[in-house]
């Protein structure tokens, strides 16, 4: 059964690209629990014209494009954190930003990951700071218990900052992701397979 849980080191760095590389490959269903901001294409969106994959909806829609926790609040939405539950079956689910981002005011997405018990997948840019945070994440993850499937790196290649990563981390280095422009399906899932094993994530 594929199950995991798509996180990343920061926002904005490519990890609904990953989910949707991820999702496509094995066939499996994706989840965003909370989409916050709708101006511009959803990550269920960019994941359903990426990967062709069928997509739950969301259980929350803020308009608002901000933390779920203050975008709730300017929205005048109440998020229920303990009723937010993976649906069953294969799923590919991605938060929010970095693992410490806040659902509400007194739950973090890391709590929700540790409550689920489903294997997590860090993803981590390659750019200067990469070890740093990607460090913080895994020690934040830990710290909670919860189970790290291993990390994907997004961008150029940088060997020793990703080996390094993995190595002091003690995360499995699961492949890199490089910059795909243009950003088509086909691209997306040749990238994928090129650098990336399956059978790690099956």
């Amino acid at each position: 059964m594929t199950r995991f849980v798509v996180t990343g080191t920061d926002t904005g760095i490519g990890k609904t690209v990953f989910a949707a590389a991820l999702a496509g490959a094995m066939g499996a269903p994706y989840w965003k629990p909370i989409q916050s901001g709708l101006e511009d294409e959803t990550d269920s969106e960019a994941v359903a014209r990426l990967a062709g994959v069928p997509v739950h909806p969301e259980a929350y829609r803020l308009v608002t494009p901000a933390s779920p926790h203050r975008a709730a609040e300017i929205d005048g939405v109440t998020i229920a954190a303990d009723a937010l539950t993976p649906p069953d079956g294969d799923v590919v689910i991605e938060g929010a930003g970095g693992v410490l981002v806040p659902v509400t005011r007194d739950s973090l997405y890391a709590d929700l990951f540790a409550r689920w018990g489903i294997p997590v997948i860090v993803c981590a840019r390659t750019m200067l700071g990469t070890i740093n945070h990607s460090l913080l994440t895994i020690e934040a993850l830990r710290a909670r218990g919860v189970p790290i499937h291993g990390i994907a790196f997004l961008g150029d290649a940088q060997p020793d900052s990703e080996a390094t990563v993995a190595s002091i981390g003690g995360v499995r280095r699961l492949g890199r992701l490089p910059t795909i422009d243009p950003l088509t399906p086909d691209a997306l899932a040749a990238a994928f397979a090129a650098h990336f094993d399956v059978a790690q994530f099956q």
